[in-house]
């Protein structure tokens, strides 16, 4: 078996059996260019199903030169996954990276914003500019609902069940869930949706989508980004602020008021609660305030 052939198999099988997004099998076939491309230049003539555990140390070797641990982490991740698809369906007997460990990361605590703030940004809005109303909208929903910004901008009014407060969100990987979402944010959704949407020409692919630019287009994730830093000047929030302060405060605030870590996991779409469990170390000075309040010998 030839690399190009192992690896159109192996988008086909992530795609067909896994589920997975065109962007995450694009990242994962990214991973494998950079090997395949590295036996090219290095003239190491060792197919899918035999390349050595010693090939596979030595490419890592060469890659953690120019790389951060994490971009590491991920690649050795990305490659572990390759021959486990392989052993899976019999080509090889062993995984070569199934002993390979991955470089150490120290995970940075996001940032997060204090309720205080939230307002202070959003009170900034300028609602008599033509804008102003999506705008509002958009940083209300970003915080209610703790949504990523591909998913934010994904959101379609079809998504929309304000009756029966939610909203259906398309995350990664394309996994829906549903995440409830507070009356407040509904009241300005529908202010922006029925009083200012309506006057815009919207283009044809995007009928059913929510947050449209003045031109009737979907927003773009920059735009998101540009709209949320401008209103980090303008209200003289000076921490470093983007549409994913608003998921980490989110999932911060929650906690902290006492919602349960699993419920967090669910509404914020992660696959796995250890992500989630980065927000338990989020803020000391609130596990500092449950001790004195709650421990007996305080």
């Amino acid at each position: 078996m030839k690399w190009q052939q192992a690896v159109q198999d192996y988008q086909d099988y992530l795609r067909i059996e896994r589920g997975l997004s065109a962007n995450s099998i694009k990242n994962y076939s990214l991973d494998l260019k950079k090997l395949v491309n590295w036996l090219s230049v290095m003239a190491i003539n060792e197919s899918p199903l035999n390349i050595s555990e010693e090939t596979l140390q030595q490419f890592i070797y060469e890659i953690a030169k120019t790389m951060q641990p994490q971009s590491q982490s991920r690649i050795i991740s990305g490659l572990r996954g390759f021959f486990n698809y392989l052993v899976f369906e019999e080509y090889r007997k062993t995984n070569p990276l199934e002993l390979m460990e991955s470089p150490k990361i120290t995970r940075k605590l996001p940032d997060t914003l204090s309720t205080k703030e939230i307002d202070s940004l959003i009170n900034a809005i300028d609602l008599s500019h033509p804008q102003g109303e999506r705008n509002r909208a958009i940083l209300e929903t970003l915080y209610a609902c703790g949504l990523r910004v591909s998913e934010l901008t994904g959101l379609k009014i079809s998504d929309l069940f304000f009756e029966e407060g939610f909203i259906k969100v398309s995350g990664k990987g394309d996994k829906e869930r549903f995440v409830p979402i507070g009356g407040n944010t509904i009241k300005f959704i529908n202010i922006y949706k029925n009083e200012v949407r309506i006057h815009i020409p919207v283009q044809p692919k995007a009928k059913d989508t929510l947050f449209l630019n003045r031109r009737g287009n979907p927003l773009t994730r920059a735009m998101i980004f540009t709209i949320v830093k401008q209103l980090a000047e303008k209200a003289g929030v000076r921490k470093k602020v983007s549409p994913h302060t608003f998921r980490h405060s989110f999932a911060t605030h929650l906690l902290e008021n006492g919602a349960d870590l699993r419920s967090i996991q669910q509404m914020l779409g992660h696959e796995s609660i250890t992500t989630t469990e980065i927000y338990t170390h989020v803020d000391t000075t609130h596990l500092t305030e449950v001790i004195n309040k709650f421990h007996p010998r305080k």
